[in-house]
């Protein structure tokens, strides 16, 4: 597996939540998952309610910057896996792991998995 490279995890840093915001939502509503339950996996993990996630939108918030903010989910590190070539557990930039932990969650949700496994109950 490959691992990220500094210049990879600099555009992660950079990209606006924004930007892939819309691509998360349209591809969960794909599958025939919804908004509300998207909203409820980024809150699980970032620790953003509906009017928090709303201001890094408006805001433009980079990722570097929406992670800051966020309170990461203590159970986070269960989620593991490959997402985008990479295994999740592998990548040392904390940053560009948070990114891949939510793209992992979003693949998830529109891979029709049981809310509570995806929110990794224990």
């Amino acid at each position: 597996m490959p691992t990220t490279t500094p210049e990879h995890d600099a555009r992660i840093a950079s990209m606006t939540f924004a930007s892939v915001y819309p691509h998360y939502v349209t591809k969960v509503e794909k599958k025939g998952r919804t908004k509300d339950e998207l909203h409820q996996v980024i809150e699980w993990l970032t620790g953003f309610d509906d009017k928090a996630l709303e201001r890094q939108i408006k805001s433009g918030a980079t990722f570097a910057a929406f992670f800051d903010d966020a309170t990461l989910h203590p159970n986070s590190h269960l989620i593991t896996g490959t997402i985008c070539g990479y295994r999740i557990q592998e990548i040392e930039n904390p940053l560009t792991r948070n990114v891949r932990y939510l793209d992992k969650l979003v693949d998830e949700l529109a891979k029709g998995r049981a809310m509570e496994k995806i929110l990794r109950a224990e």
